[in-house]
């Protein structure tokens, strides 16, 4: 335990640093360009794609989480902890999601509006081409604080309770779904993929919720944190996802808004205006819970010797 308590922050510390390589050969990558080749709709016939979705799933999570088990059980411990902190940080991307989101904040201000949404385009699936600056912002920030639990406080919480091959299982699964689980050709494909993960994030997106409650009642700003959360949380398809968009977007005082399916928070100041309020609550979020993940590691650790 005490082990994986040093994995947790040598992890974090290995993500600030040098963040997520633009490498062919990055794990995720790999897992990608795996479920890419498998999880194409017209390869199936209708009635056999729920049951490869299954068994694909399966298959995917046992190969990518197998490299990070070996690790785990073979490994010595100085081994172990110099491998491991690499191997625990390409299941998470806190980094990256910053910067996606800066990329998209820059392109608007220094290239205009379309440099925008080109830059916003790789974030969400949603099309677009005819989003104003706005809903631009919006659509960045409505991934970075979605992606607070799938793409940080989820991986960090199945590692400490199942070491490396939690976070691996996790990012396999997170990944299918961000790949399959759409309501379209690849909606009997993805299916089991897009329910694995929403049980998956069910623990960790409360978890999260409960941090960022926490946070924003020591910064005065409880009230609308949980109003926001009462009122909007289940606004978005999915019983996980709102949650932190939810609890941030009231805390900070902004709106999120996917035009025709949602509105999340009342806009006291513009996403421009509260932008940096939302990055720090992430980062406070993800530092708040690895520092209670690390200290519940250690308790663990004294307890097993009284």
């Amino acid at each position: 335990m005490a082990a994986a308590a040093v994995v947790v922050a040598a992890s974090l510390l290995v993500d600030r640093l040098i963040g997520d390589p633009q490498s062919r050969y990055h794990p995720v990558v790999l897992l990608g360009r795996f479920i890419g080749w498998w999880g194409v709709p017209a390869r199936y016939p209708p009635g056999l794609q729920r049951a490869i979705g299954v068994a694909g799933a399966v298959l995917t999570v046992a190969l990518f989480t197998a490299p990070f088990l070996f690790v785990q059980l073979t490994a010595p411990w100085y081994l172990y902890l110099l491998i491991a902190p690499f191997l625990l940080k390409s299941c998470f991307a806190w980094r990256a999601l910053e910067e996606h989101v800066t990329a998209v904040v820059q392109a608007l201000d220094d290239s205009g509006l379309n440099a925008g949404r080109r830059e916003v385009g790789m974030m969400v699936s949603r099309d677009t081409a005819c989003l104003d600056s706005g809903h631009v912002l919006s659509a960045a920030y409505e991934s970075m604080t979605e992606n607070l639990v799938d793409s940080i406080i989820s991986p960090l919480f199945y590692f400490g309770i199942f070491g490396l091959a939690g976070a691996a299982a996790f990012r396999a699964i997170n990944t299918m779904d961000a790949m399959l689980g759409y309501r379209d050709e690849r909606l009997r494909l993805g299916w089991f993929a897009a329910r694995a993960d929403d049980v998956a994030n069910f623990i960790p997106a409360r978890l999260t919720g409960l941090v960022l409650l926490a946070y924003f009642a020591a910064k005065g700003r409880f009230t609308p944190a949980w109003a926001a959360f009462r009122c909007d949380a289940k606004k978005r398809p999915g019983f996980n996802g709102g949650i932190p968009m939810a609890i941030i977007a009231g805390g900070v005082g902004v709106r999120l808004e996917k035009p025709g399916a949602y509105t999340i928070g009342d806009p006291e100041r513009t996403l421009a205006e509260g932008g940096a309020g939302i990055v720090s609550a992430v980062r406070a979020a993800t530092i708040i819970f690895a520092v209670l993940e690390i200290a519940a590691l250690f308790l663990l650790v004294s307890m097993s010797y009284t």
